[in-house]
């Protein structure tokens, strides 16, 4: 309760506490059922103790006066619940108010809806408080949307989306206690889900039920007319309103709108607080949520009627709600209403970008038996483009493809409705074998009636992310998509074939990719021209991110963002959000990229395509901390990382991981499984990303000829392209080729330039590896040693020339850099295993006497080491490979460190070690 922002009441009731003043101080502290005004009670209580001062909490609601100590004993003394006081215990407190006594704190906490007198906690009289007692109030306001995300995120032990916390605000008003009986609802029915949080269908809290009904049944009957008007409204509404409402679902005889019933039962709801006025003169349920448990006891027949009321009601508004309007309509029955408000509502909000509202409002026509086939086929369409435009398709693709399903829908309107469910299905859930299906179905079912659709399918088949389909395939359907689109003459149909020939282009690195860029149509007065034009711009960046041009990366994800943004694309709006991570990934800036990465994969989990980039690249970093078993979570389900280059970017990892671990015949498995896949798919942009850790894998097996054929493949398939990092790959496969074949020096070269040719891209990373392998062949001389070779090969080392003094001195210095930038990036697996390396042949600076050195209590250099990879835990083995040591060795360094620093466990060892290293 301290620090900078400290509240004036409680830098006041601090100074009586501490004696600072002897003025008494009385605090009146308002809270609204379920603010939190018993936690805050608490929270006074350990502030008292945390000064040192007796504290005293009492509920009050008891049959007799509360006893106490004298009003002169120092201390604080807390009532709570004052609104349930009786007479006795109200006299009482009002006498111990009027003499206080110096240096005595008093705190009266009540809910402010429920005091007989409003406004007046100790009832009247007004009390005749003491001109020398200092007074003070504070009302527990409700938790706004930070807040709200923040304890929703801690209780979930997951990020949660701004849409679901701004779902949580909504539905809860901020109450607290709301907020977490929702949270609690959430996670007993999905204790262990990493999907995102889903609230419907989560039942309305108990507490909440029961306070609400209990407020309803304390109305007279024929008054509570009003509090189901509001719940059917289930919005705040003005008196007039409600009062309409309320008489449609009332008896004629017991009243009518306007009528002295409804006006005092208006005022006795307000006055049982089940109602509460909001801004502008308009009144609605005291708890949002709260409409739903009237709605739910209000029969049938008269919830209906009211429906019916309030859609009259919204009718005669300028502009109509269609929105409000389609949903009392549909409950009052109105079934050709619905679907007309329906309509205009969603092609309203369509007009103005909000694509989800859109979609949501489509699916319950589309999915309702009660709609018209005729009705549902129309709308069918306009489902369609909004979902591909918005950024949430799951049950837009089961309603789409029922109707396409049937038999009765012209060719050329399934067709068209079938093009966007094969985009939803591989854009937006990721499912890139059955979307591309249904989008060549598609292609074929549009050709003769509507070449411009069939020509923008051809395209979306051009598009060369999904894993499986040969490179010549999707060349085939572009050349195909062209011509279709020139026959064609849509500009419409010639910008989105257009984005997708720049993205082709571009994704296999070839040179023309860059002029074609330039003739994106972006200034196009045509609003769908420009939106397949800032669709080319995003892809096109992500394509440079991989191609290694990062400086182009930057300017595209600034130009396309923009332009998704004005023109009303969403979707490509993310996707530059994904491109971002990943480019911060590649040029090492890795500060915070976890955390943003963690949120970005939550928000967007429902997007495979989109949050796959963040999911790499969580399991990248992992890696590189050594944390292995998070790194394999976030990189082992294709199903999150559903394109190809996120495919082969993972099995270059996991083989990495494989290598590392010393389990040389897994890793040359996998790679022989993982290069084979690239190559069938032919990118070799992508594949570039892969070869090393497969040629790795294959040196270490002994399988040099084979891992020299992966080299020779890479060099064929790159030959003539505008690649700069798979070019540094190349360089990189080309010197693991040459140590395994007995070329150490040539070794030593090409380490060193594909080192130089990332540090220009920049890839830090990758340029620090490179410099670290270069380094340690220098240093190693004639004992050359491959990370993870075997040492029964089939081809011997050529001897190596002993490096000079210069030469080592030289490798000293690179791999003192490796280490800089390994711990300025947080690499921390790499950095102790480059410091372990340096350790091991940077000679001593000064001699120390003979014998093991002493560090007392403090952790050996070599112990630290340890401490540091078991932290993030990795196993014994997995340490004693790193390190270079036996299992043995690191079995006793690990004790050593875990008593010297008090650690339960090896598990403990990560924050004990940073309290150490915290303490002067």
């Amino acid at each position: 309760m301290t620090g900078a922002h400290t509240a004036p009441w409680e830098r006041r009731l601090r100074q009586t506490l501490t004696g600072e003043t002897e003025q008494p101080v009385l605090l009146l502290v308002a809270g609204a059922a379920g603010t939190g005004k018993t936690w805050f009670a608490r929270r006074l209580v350990a502030l008292a103790r945390s000064l040192d001062v007796p504290a005293d909490l009492r509920p009050c609601g008891g049959s007799t006066a509360p006893d106490g100590p004298d009003a002169g004993t120092p201390g604080l003394l807390i009532h709570d619940d004052v609104h349930r006081a009786g007479p006795e215990e109200l006299a009482a407190l009002r006498e111990r108010l009027v003499r206080p006594g110096p240096g005595r704190a008093v705190v009266l906490l009540y809910r402010p809806e429920e005091l007989p007198s409003p406004g007046l906690p100790l009832g009247t009289p007004p009390v005749d408080y003491p001109s020398a007692m200092a007074l003070l109030q504070h009302t527990i306001p409700a938790w706004d949307g930070e807040k709200v995300r923040a304890v929703a995120t801690k209780t979930l032990d997951r990020c949660v989306p701004p849409d679901v916390a701004a779902r949580l605000l909504a539905d809860s008003g901020g109450v607290a206690q709301v907020v977490t009986d929702l949270l609690s609802a959430v996670l007993e029915r999905s204790p262990h889900a990493t999907t995102p949080v889903e609230l419907d269908g989560v039942e309305v809290p108990l507490r909440l039920k029961e306070l609400t009904l209990a407020r309803l049944a304390a109305l007279p009957g024929r008054q509570q007319a009003v509090v189901r008007a509001a719940a059917v409204l289930n919005e705040p509404a003005t008196r007039r309103e409600l009062l309409e409402v309320a008489a449609a679902g009332t008896r004629p005889r017991d009243s009518v709108p306007g009528s002295q019933d409804g006006w005092e039962g208006l005022l006795q709801a307000l006055t049982s607080a089940v109602l509460r006025e909001y801004e502008h003169g308009r009144y609605g349920l005291f708890v949002p949520l709260a409409a739903r448990v009237v709605r739910d006891v209000t029969p049938g027949p008269l919830r209906q009627e009211m429906h019916a009321a309030a859609a009259d009601l919204l009718a005669r508004r300028s502009p109509k709600p269609y929105s409000l309007l389609a949903h009392h309509r549909r409950q009052a029955g109105r079934h050709r209403g619905w679907i007309r408000a329906v309509e205009r509502a969603a092609r309203r909000a369509v007009k103005t970008g909000r694509y989800e509202e859109a979609v949501s409002l489509l699916e319950q026509v589309l999915a309702s038996p009660d709609a018209p086939l005729k009705a549902r086929a129309g709308l069918a369409p306009l489902l369609a483009d909004s979902a591909v435009l918005g950024l949430r398709a799951e049950r837009t693709v089961g309603v789409l493809s029922r109707i396409v399903a049937d038999g009765d829908l012209p060719l050329a309107l399934r067709g068209e409705i079938r093009l966007d469910l094969g985009l939803l299905m591989i854009n937006q859930l990721g499912q890139a074998q059955d979307g591309y299906r249904e989008t060549a179905r598609a292609a074929a079912e549009l050709l003769a009636e509507r070449p411009c659709l069939a020509a923008r399918a051809m395209a979306a088949l051009a598009m060369p992310h999904w894993p499986g389909i040969p490179i010549g395939t999707h060349r085939a359907w572009i050349d195909e998509a062209e011509a279709a689109a020139r026959n064609s003459g849509d500009p419409v149909a010639l910008s989105a074939v257009r984005a997708n020939t720049v993205t082709l282009t571009l994704a296999v690195g070839e040179p023309r990719g860059w002029d074609l860029l330039r003739t994106l149509p972006t200034g196009h007065p045509n609003r769908q021209a420009r939106r397949h034009a800032a669709r080319g711009l995003c892809n096109a960046a992500d394509a440079a991110v991989w191609l290694g041009r990062l400086d182009r990366a930057e300017e595209l994800l600034a130009s396309g963002a923009e332009l998704a943004r004005s023109s009303g694309l969403p979707y490509s709006e993310r996707t530059v959000g994904a491109a971002t991570v990943l480019l911060d990934y590649f040029a090492g800036r890795w500060s915070g990229l976890a955390e943003r990465c963690a949120a970005f994969a939550a928000d967007h989990a429902h997007l495979p395509v989109v949050s796959g980039d963040a999911r790499l690249v969580l399991g990248l970093l992992a890696v590189a901390r050594g944390e292995w078993s998070r790194a394999m979570s976030w990189l082992s389900d294709p199903d999150a990382l559903p394109l190809a280059s996120h495919g082969t970017t993972a099995a270059g990892a996991g083989i990495r991981l494989l290598i590392a671990r010393d389990d040389g015949p897994a890793a040359a498995r996998e790679a022989r499984r993982a290069w084979h896949a690239a190559t069938a798919k032919g990118v070799w942009v992508w594949a570039a990303e892969l070869a090393p850790w497969a040629v790795e894998a294959l040196v270490g097996e002994g399988a040099a000829e084979e891992a020299a054929a992966v080299v020779r493949e890479l060099a064929a398939g790159l030959e003539g392209l505008d690649a700069p990092a798979a070019s540094a790959h190349l360089l990189h496969s080309r010197a693991l080729v040459a140590e395994a074949t007995g070329l150490p020096t040539e070794a030593v070269a090409l380490h060193r330039a594909s080192a130089e040719a990332f540090g220009r891209l920049p890839r830090p990373y990758d340029r620090a590896l490179c410099r670290e392998r270069a380094a340690l062949l220098v240093l190693e001389g004639e004992r050359v040693q491959t990370v993870g070779r075997s040492a029964d090969k089939d081809v011997p080392d050529r001897p190596a020339p002993v490096p000079g003094a210069r030469e080592r001195a030289h490798a000293v210095a690179e791999l003192e850099l490796c280490v800089a930038d390994f711990d300025s990036l947080g690499a921390s697996w790499d950095a102790t295993r480059a410091r372990a390396e340096l350790r091991r042949h940077q000679p001593a600076k000064s001699s120390r006497p003979a014998g093991r050195p002493s560090f007392g209590g403090l952790l050996s250099p070599r112990e630290e080491e340890v401490a540091e990879l078991a932290a993030v835990g990795l196993t014994n083995r997995e340490i004693a490979t790193t390190l270079h040591l036996s299992p043995r060795t690191v079995e006793h360094h690990v004790a050593r460190a875990v008593h010297k620093l008090g650690a339960l466990s090896r598990q403990d060892l990560a924050g004990r070690r940073l309290s150490a290293q915290e303490r002067p």
